[in-house]
């Protein structure tokens, strides 16, 4: 049962240094600047060096986020890391996090559900302190997207960056913070969107490795269809979840793939463009970690007020849908 409400206490992200433009990729595939702003909104991305991992990335953001919230990481109670790129099959990387802060009897787990990582990561701690069962949890997500990009598919590899956020979800007044969530997954279409080899289906191979299937496979024509179709759906359940209209929302974070998805989806959700947040220009689709890094980027541009109605709303392999609100505190 529902004791008390759980709010984002500190909020942190991080990207790496190295730029990766689009005139850099014209040099890669053939494509253009313009051709690629165009098509998905994407102007420039960032790239992890060669001595980072995904691991690093997170315990970059989860450090700004304890910072944020005037917390120690032995406060924590539970870490969560939502990636699809783990620097290895196991261990996990909340546990590689988990080491980097310092830290023991802190119960760690990954959460692989691709762009809606960071949502469903998020929910999943607000019912561990809504309960009581944690006073504190750390949510990170991160991804080293670049490592898996298929650099010879003009059609994937311009869209990926590499970056990581981190929340720390704390009690707060019932009825405060987060305020409801929906999900749906459509595993039908789970082929659409996928990293074919690697698994225990199929094994890699040298011939596997020659033809890229290590690598990010999307049939993006399908997926867009499917997002522009279901972020409105699943954004609309949430809202009538939490019992807040459209024409409530202040923020509207959606998971950063593409420019015209989020137009065509903000304009049946009948959100106005100057409530959605846009960071893809700068960072590109870095998967679970995009939807916190571009509320951080708001924040720290425009501020977020007591009270403001935040809306996030991601999609992603699966093909999976989810959304959550929140009431700022």
């Amino acid at each position: 049962m529902q004791t008390r409400g759980a709010a984002i206490a500190g909020l942190g992200a991080y990207v790496p240094d190295k730029v990766l433009s689009n005139e850099d990729l014209t040099r890669i595939v053939d494509t253009s600047d313009q051709w690629i702003v165009e098509h998905t909104g994407i102007r420039e991305r960032r790239i992890l060096a060669d001595d980072q991992n995904t691991s690093d990335l997170a315990y970059e953001a989860a450090s700004r986020a304890l910072q944020d919230a005037g917390l120690s990481a032995g406060e924590l109670g539970l870490i969560i890391v939502a990636t699809i790129t783990p620097d290895m099959p196991f261990p996990s990387v909340s546990s590689i996090v988990q080491d980097r802060l310092g830290v023991s009897g802190v119960g760690t787990f990954d959460l692989v559900a691709g762009c809606t990582g960071w949502v469903q990561g998020l929910a999943t701690a607000a019912q561990f302190v809504q309960t009581g069962t944690y006073d504190h949890v750390l949510v990170i997500a991160a991804e080293a997207l670049t490592r898996v990009t298929n650099w010879t598919d003009r059609g994937t590899c311009v869209l990926f960056g590499d970056g990581a956020c981190a929340a720390v979800v704390s009690p707060c007044e019932p009825g405060e913070g987060f305020l409801s969530c929906a999900m749906d997954t459509q595993g039908d279409a789970g082929r659409l969107l996928m990293i074919p080899a690697g698994g225990s289906r199929r094994r890699l191979t040298p011939e596997l490795l020659a033809d890229h299937q290590d690598c990010l496979y999307m049939e993006g024509h399908e997926v867009f269809r499917l997002a522009v179709r279901g972020c409105p759906e699943i954004a609309s359940q949430a809202l009538a979840n939490a019992g807040v209209p459209y024409d409530a929302v202040d923020v509207c974070v959606m998971h950063q793939a593409n420019l015209r998805i989020m137009d065509a989806a903000a304009r049946r959700l009948d959100i106005p463009s100057e409530r959605m947040v846009v960071s893809l220009d700068k960072y590109g689709n870095t998967s679970a970690s995009s939807v916190g890094i571009a509320l951080e980027d708001y924040r720290q541009e425009h501020g977020l007020n007591p009270g403001d109605i935040v809306l996030m709303i991601a999609f992603g392999a699966g093909f999976s849908l989810s959304a959550a609100v929140f009431k700022w505190v």
